[in-house]
């Protein structure tokens, strides 16, 4: 039974990994003039939805991302980890749930896709967010918040990728010198990337708060064409190949990762 669920958590996490390679591969083809789109994790899920196989890729994205959902919710409120009740392992896993309602949201996004045959989900993104909570007292202030809880996330990244952290789960798994060498590579362009693009997002939501306008605010799709127009499609072509590395690293993590399932 722990195999099992052990498997089935490894096959959410390589999901994830999957959901970046697409939002990566897209968006380079996109910048490089070869098809694809600058995309976000629901336009890369639609995607997936314009062929049969596609459709079937789709449901089973969809069942992983439900299975790293389960993996947050596990990691944020069983602690496998031990990250503890101090502040810092209550940050953590405050994290971890964050992360598995996000993905949940995705997951229902995918669902959605499925059942109304490529016609796209509701949602309405990061505008809609951001413009709901503006009309509440203090939307400015909410946003701003909102904001600043992007920007934590941006920096975090960017210290993973510099502490090293992120290679904790990866080392000492049996890999060549070579290989362990190339995928911590994709690893730290991948995080450096992933914070580069949520750093935007967060520059795109303050604007929102400090103009109350939420077409000032947009998700990952926007934060693409804002590096584009703003410092060419170079550095777009080289954020979407971080993008895809990370995707890359993460898959390999997967089934590399020590797994605790207390």
């Amino acid at each position: 039974m722990e195999k099992n669920k052990e498997n089935l958590m490894r096959f959410g996490i390589g999901t994830k990994g999957f959901v970046y390679i697409l939002i990566g591969g897209l968006t380079l083809m996109a910048a490089l003039g070869r098809g694809g789109s600058k995309s976000g994790s629901s336009d890369a899920l639609k995607f997936l939805s314009g062929s049969t196989i596609g459709t079937i890729l789709l449901a089973i994205t969809a069942a992983g991302l439900l299975a790293y959902v389960s993996w947050r919710f596990y990691q944020a409120f069983i602690d496998p980890e031990d990250k503890g009740n101090d502040a810092k392992g209550l940050a953590r896993r405050i994290g971890y749930f964050s992360s598995g309602v996000f993905y949940g949201a995705l997951a229902f996004s995918a669902i959605d896709i499925l059942i109304s045959s490529g016609g796209g989900g509701s949602g309405g993104g990061q505008e809609a967010i951001v413009a709901k909570a503006l009309t509440k007292t203090y939307g400015q202030i909410i946003v701003a918040i909102i904001a600043t809880v992007f920007l934590g996330k941006a920096l975090y990244q960017m210290f993973r990728a510099y502490s090293n952290k992120y290679q904790n789960k990866v080392k000492k798994q049996g890999l060549s010198e070579k290989a362990q060498k190339t995928i911590l590579t994709f690893g730290k362009i991948g995080y450096t990337a992933r914070g580069v693009v949520i750093g935007v997002i967060a520059f795109l939501t303050y604007k929102a708060a400090l103009t109350s306008n939420s077409d000032q605010a947009g998700g990952t799709k926007d934060a693409f064409s804002f590096l584009q127009h703003e410092f060419g499609t170079i550095v777009l072509i080289l954020i979407a190949a971080g993008l895809l590395m990370y995707g890359i690293f993460i898959v390999v993590k997967a089934r590399l990762r020590e797994m605790s399932m207390v």
